[in-house]
């Protein structure tokens, strides 16, 4: 096959030969530029012994936000290459970097919440000092969290519209029969009807045609007005051609300058096919990759495995001799806990190898002087900086060996490094069938010796029965151990728990950054976040740990979260976007969904015991928990006392504390008017609480625009965004969506060409909604004030960081403390 010039030239990048040529060129800079930077970022994690602790609270956040910022910009590059880079084997080193580097932005993430007890963090002047953009922080969702459960994905959407279309089946309404001659009547009058509409119009038009005519008798048709028609058409068709140029020239002129970003629809259609195709090379090279692991794992279990087995049996018996010839006597054969024979073949005389297991288990008493040993070296080594279980997965996956693939056109796999990687595990495999062999041969050998010096042969070790880690935990009780996973989730869709999430994505969340957020903080005051603040936390809180097994287990903990803000503000939209962009499963919880569902105590245990033992078999699962104020109620209202909205108070905390760090299962609440319910059994169960305001300035601008653009509508300089976006103070999202789409309906938007958008159209329709006023937002941000996170705030603003809380009269804390 004849190969492109450019590929002889060197030149990876042949658009017309892109399936052929590797097309990483691009994206192996990205992955060698990222860990250039994670190099520089450790050695800045790590500091020398002799420098001494920041104490300055100001500093050492400044230093926190710097590394999340370029720990961000890190992560960015590796999706990117991870998404593109064809060739399987380096796909596995680019992942195991990307995940210990989003787990380490989360951790950052937790640690300048730590530091500033707030969930929203300015960093005006970190992205200015890295001549950086506001869209530079945005957390990329990784491709990878559909793509590899696409398949899951597809058969649990099967299943799910399989069923609820036998239900719409079941539910479908009988049509009611009715008489032929009423039948025959009703068609009649119909009929009639749309004959004398039919007429009306006709008769319209014959009189519109004869006042035509009648006008055109009375005008007088000569030369000079005919001239004058002329000119006037040339005036209009020269004004327009003139007015398509000077707009071409203008938008010229701004490319030049480089205020408009030039990027032809053509460009854009072909980089997305482009990536399209790679993605396409990653599965069938995948597939190659897998069928070889197959192949070179079976070949080398035939071919090397009895060389390897005979090898390490003879190098046991060697062992044994010279231990007998040193000692006079037998060793003990190495239990696989101890790591069995592989003590055996490290470079250690047969003492060392007796003391190693010895020195292996220490002492109660040995390990309390140990402590007490390493405990000022501890103190030394926290005073730096705290070197985390994801600063070490960097180091590991960043250490990881790779080779120059600069020659492999094709980015297929190689060979060799698999066969290093299974030789290692066929190794460990014949090693333990090998231990269990030579401790049977060594004891026959003891047997052996002991018969000729005539003693008794001492029984061989046995492990001791009843020890407290042989102990099993008792298992939690199923109840539901006959049923199959299929039926358990048919019976939760029937019942309405579990429901298909809305076609809606994170990007579609609209808000603009804040850009006073920085300034207002050095004034001493607290900034109300913007949209594109709340919509940041939502992927490291909520979809990465969701969509990354590694985080789940690595990363900060989340098991509960809570959303809150004012009706409109998109807190039921975060919950279907985050269900879309992991892939999980959506169970409504909310009190209202559970009336006369599941009745009793016993009905409520085995309705909790099926959703959480579905949402374990078939995580990623969300758990909504909609009017969650409702649940911890101070005092339930007299018109919900029959739908008993308390059900669950008792029991989430207990499922709550079940939900493991290998479980990937999140439990949502959402309210809009968290005032009504008891704070402090509220914030027990929701340990994060987000805060959503109503929209600011920049992010009602955006919004107008985005959504008009959405729904069909033209942006024009007649349309006053600006004005509009003024006027529109207090309105939500949601209200602005319905405001919208009332004006753009089918009719308007076929004037548009002729009579564009107006800001006076929105506004006497916004002027019929009532808006959400200073003082909801106001009594919003009190609350949120009195949570622990916020009561740590207030404090830290007015220097009293180390105060104990003080409990408030008549509440059981305080009457705890009288008494004692």
């Amino acid at each position: 096959m004849v190969k492109c010039l450019n590929v002889w030239l060197g030149q990876n990048y042949c658009l017309p030969c892109l399936l052929v040529t590797p097309s990483g060129v691009t994206y192996n800079k990205l992955w060698r530029d990222a860990q250039e930077g994670l190099s520089s970022l450790l050695s800045e994690e790590v500091p020398p012994e002799s420098s001494r602790p920041e104490r300055d609270r100001v500093v050492f956040f400044q230093r926190l936000a710097s590394l999340y910022v370029r720990y961000t910009q890190i992560f960015r590059r590796l999706e990117e290459a991870y998404d593109q880079i064809a060739h399987p084997q380096k796909r596995r080193l680019i992942r195991g970097l990307l995940d210990a580097t989003m787990g380490r932005v989360l951790e950052l993430k937790n640690e300048m919440v730590e530091k500033e007890f707030s969930e929203f963090h300015y960093m005006d002047d970190v992205i200015l000092d890295l001549k950086l953009t506001p869209e530079d922080l945005e957390i990329p969702i990784p491709r990878y969290f559909l793509s590899e459960q696409s398949k899951v994905q597809r058969d649990r959407q099967q299943m799910l519209s399989r069923i609820l279309d036998l239900m719409a089946t079941a539910e479908k309404p009988k049509v009611c029969r009715i008489h032929r001659a009423e039948a025959v009547k009703m068609i009649q009058v119909t009929e009639r009807a749309r004959q004398g509409r039919l007429r009306a119009k006709f008769m319209r038009e014959i009189q519109r045609d004869e006042e035509r005519q009648k006008r055109a008798k009375h005008q007088d048709l000569s030369v000079a007005n005919t001239d004058q028609a002329a000119v006037r058409i040339q005036k209009v068709w020269k004004g327009f051609i003139q007015r398509k140029k000077t707009k071409q020239e203008r938008e010229e002129e701004m490319i030049f300058l480089g205020m408009v970003m030039s990027f032809p629809v053509f460009s854009r259609l072909l980089a997305e096919a482009n990536k399209a195709r790679r993605r396409a090379r990653q599965e069938e090279h995948e597939e190659d990759f897998q069928k070889a692991l197959v192949f070179i794992t079976s070949s080398l279990r035939e071919t090397e495995g009895p060389d390897m087995r005979e090898t390490m049996k003879d190098q046991i018996r060697q062992w044994f001799i010279e231990c007998h010839d040193a000692t006079g006597s037998f060793p003990d054969y190495p239990e696989e806990e101890d790591g069995g024979s592989a003590l055996i073949f490290a470079a250690k005389t047969p003492q060392q190898v007796d003391l190693s297991r010895k020195k292996r288990k220490p002492t109660k008493r040995q390990e309390g002087k140990n402590r007490q040993k390493t405990k000022g070296k501890d103190k030394k080594q926290r005073r730096c900086v705290h070197i985390s279980n994801t600063v070490t997965l960097v180091c590991n996956a960043l250490h990881s060996s790779h080779q120059d693939e600069s020659k492999n056109f094709s980015q297929r796999h190689e060979a060799e490094l698999i066969k290093e990687e299974k030789r290692k595990e066929i190794e460990t495999e014949i090693r333990l069938q090998v231990d269990e062999l030579m401790r049977q041969e060594l004891a026959n050998w003891k047997l052996a010796v002991d018969r000729d010096k005539g003693r008794k042969a001492k029984p061989s070790g046995k492990k001791k029965k009843g020890s407290k880690s042989e102990k099993k935990k008792k298992k939690e009780k199923d109840l539901t151990a006959d049923r199959t996973i299929e039926s358990l989730y048919q019976e939760l869709v029937e019942q309405g728990l579990l429901k298909p999430a809305e076609n809606v994505k994170l990007q579609d969340y609209i808000g603009d950054y804040n850009y006073l957020g920085t300034t207002l903080r050095q004034m001493d005051i607290e900034p109300m976040p913007s949209l594109s603040d709340v919509r940041q936390l939502i992927p490291l809180y909520a979809i990465l740990p969701l969509g990354s097994q590694v985080l789940r287990e690595k990363a900060p903990l989340v098991k509960a979260l809570l959303l809150v803000g004012p009706s409109g503000v998109g807190k039921k939209m975060l919950v279907h976007a985050i269900c879309q962009e992991t892939g999980a499963n959506l169970f409504d919880l909310s009190p209202l969904n559970l009336v006369g569902k599941y009745p009793g105590r016993t009905g409520l245990q085995m309705m909790l015991h099926m959703v959480f033992k579905v949402a374990r078999l078939l995580q990623p699962s969300v758990v909504w928990i909609g009017d969650a104020e409702k649940m911890f109620y101070k005092k339930v209202p007299k018109e919900e006392k029959e739908v008993n909205p308390k059900r669950l108070k008792k029991d989430l905390p207990k499922v709550l504390k079940s939900i493991k760090g290998e479980d990937r299962i999140l439990i949502i609440g959402t309210t809009n008017s968290p005032l009504n319910a008891d704070l402090k059994s509220l914030c027990k169960v929701y340990t994060k609480i987000i805060l959503i305001p109503r929209p600011d300035y920049g992010t009602r601008y955006v919004m107008w625009k985005e959504l008009i653009k959405q729904n069909g509508g033209m942006v024009t300089s007649a349309l006053d965004l600006s004005s509009l976006g003024k006027v529109s103070d207090g309105y939500t999202p949601g209200q602005m969506v319905r405001v919208v789409r009332k004006v753009l309906t089918e009719h308007r938007l076929q004037r548009l060409t002729k009579c564009p958008l107006l800001a006076v159209e929105f506004v006497s329709h916004l002027a019929k909604i009532d808006p959400i006023f200073q003082e909801e937002e106001e009594a919003l941000k009190a609350w949120y004030a009195k949570t622990p996170l916020g009561k740590k705030r207030v404090k830290m603003a007015l220097g009293r960081e180390g105060e104990v809380d003080v409990p408030e009269k008549g509440s059981k804390d305080a009457k705890k403390k009288g008494k004692k």
